[in-house]
């Protein structure tokens, strides 16, 4: 426990707690997979997973590497992705 909390990126950093929080994003998209598809934003979930995307590969660049903010990064970016073939599916079977 105590390298944990000595650690560069541990809980007395602002470094722990930024993707922390940020957990609640990710949490929020996946409860939005209960809504219709037709509720989703394309601007929304297109900034999700560019957020994602990006700060996924600045984790891994920093020094020492965040893998907390590496973790929900991915998953920002996976749950962006999905949200956003639920969207294009439902826009195509529109369209026939």
């Amino acid at each position: 426990m105590r390298m944990l909390w000595n650690h560069p990126a541990g809980p007395k950093t602002i470094h722990f707690w930024a993707p922390t929080f940020k957990w609640g994003i990710s949490i929020a998209n996946i409860a939005d997979m209960q809504r219709p598809a037709e509720l989703v934003s394309y601007p929304q979930q297109c900034a999700i997973t560019a957020t994602g995307l990006i700060w996924s590969r600045f984790s891994t660049q920093i020094t020492p590497v965040n893998y907390n903010l590496l973790a929900v990064n991915a998953f920002m970016a996976v749950t962006g992705i999905y949200q956003l073939q639920r969207k294009v599916r439902h826009d195509m079977a529109q369209r026939e």
